[in-house]
Formats: C-alpha cells, sequence, structure tokens
C-alpha cells in the first residue's frame, strides 16, 4: 500500500501563520526609547562625518601629492 501524504495547508493559510508568529514575536521586543533612538542616530552621523573628513583629506593630499611628481597643473 502506498503510504498516504500528508497535505500541507494551501499557501495563504501558510502565510496566515507566519504573519501570526512575526507579529507574536514583535510584541515581545523590547523597543528603545526615543532618546536612545536620537543619541544613537547622532552617534552615527558624528562618526560618518569624521570617516567622510578623513577620506576627503586623504584624497585631496594623494591627488596634490600626484600633481607635484606628475607636473600636471
Amino acid at each position: 500500500m502506498a503510504k498516504e501524504k500528508e497535505k500541507k495547508p494551501n499557501i495563504f493559510v501558510r502565510m496566515g501563520r507566519k504573519l501570526k508568529e512575526v507579529f507574536s514575536e514583535l510584541k515581545r521586543v523590547t523597543w528603545p526609547t526615543f532618546p536612545k533612538v536620537v543619541k544613537a542616530t547622532c552617534v552615527v552621523l558624528v562618526v560618518v562625518l569624521i570617516f567622510t573628513v578623513v577620506a576627503t583629506g586623504i584624497n585631496q593630499g594623494l591627488q596634490a601629492l600626484l600633481k607635484l611628481l606628475t607636473g600636471i597643473k
């Protein structure tokens, strides 16, 4: 005798179950407070700004060195 296959629920039932699981997990998440979010965002922006300034400085310095070595004006 052939084994009877267990039928999977249709895709919409499976998607509904997955969404239900996602929302139940999101209820358990400890969300940061607004001041913490603002502080973290400011830190990220400052770090990005510093790296931008450093990278731009290195680029300008290397361009000046290349112009000096090649004599191109």
